[in-house]
């Protein structure tokens, strides 16, 4: 700046939205995120919310984009300063992503608390806080396939191999698979299709190992996991 000159005080506001500007040409999950704001918009509108609720849900979904822009800018020094393949860089990728995917999930789950609305939710806590709760099929199944993603994300996380995604301690497919197998068995009363389901989660675990992503112990793991929370939610629960 020259001397004598005064500061423009836009500069740094016209730099900023070149940066939201450029991340949205650039970064097509920054584009998702935009269009989801514009839904949630509309879908608060129709859903008749009111004012404190659309300002949650407005900045649930902004730490959203905040983070994403942040995701993009890690990115962006990592690879100019790290051209080349290196573990701490991708390290360094990857812990930011998952800052993005923990925003997500958080305002997932606070919009789906919102579109309840809170008769619903003080419906579902007085069920789960009763001496003895009731709770239909369907949110014993939510609930335990929310609980399972937990379980196997610690569970790969205290391995010492694979990624989150693939490989890993805990059988995620194998979890999942054996989860629904066991709830099929508590529910259903036909052999048929108990051994269906129960084959059927077999294949699934066994084409984890065939494929060589999962030992047969991680397997194991995980269809065990998997049968201890259909036993805890269908087995032992009040229906």
């Amino acid at each position: 700046m020259k001397p004598g000159k005064r500061p423009d005080i836009l500069v740094p506001f016209k730099n900023a939205f070149s940066g939201v500007v450029y991340t949205f040409r650039t970064q097509r999950h920054m584009r998702f995120h935009i269009y989801v704001v514009i839904i949630v918009l509309l879908l608060g509108t129709w859903l008749n919310l009111g004012l404190r609720e659309v300002l949650v849900l407005l900045f649930t979904v902004s730490l959203v984009m905040v983070a994403e822009m942040f995701n993009s800018a890690i990115e962006a020094t990592v690879d100019l300063v790290s051209p080349n393949y290196h573990p701490l860089a991708k390290f360094a990728k990857d812990i930011a992503a998952g800052a993005v995917l923990i925003t997500t999930f958080i305002a997932l789950v606070v919009g789906a608390l919102l579109i309840l609305g809170e008769n619903r939710w003080e419906e579902i806590r007085t069920s789960l806080t009763a001496t003895q709760p009731a709770l239909n099929v369907v949110p014993r199944l939510l609930i335990g396939m929310l609980a399972l993603f937990f379980a196997v994300v610690i569970g790969k996380g205290l391995g010492k191999r694979g990624e989150v995604m693939r490989g890993g301690l805990v059988s995620g497919h194998s979890a999942y698979s054996f989860f629904i197998a066991s709830a099929i068995v508590w529910m259903s009363n036909s052999i048929v299709i108990t051994s269906l389901a129960i084959m059927l989660a077999c294949i699934v675990a066994q084409s984890r190992w065939e494929a060589k992503i999962h030992s047969i112990f991680e397997v194991t793991l995980g269809a065990a996991v998997g049968v201890a929370f259909a036993a805890l939610l269908f087995g032992l629960l009040p229906k």
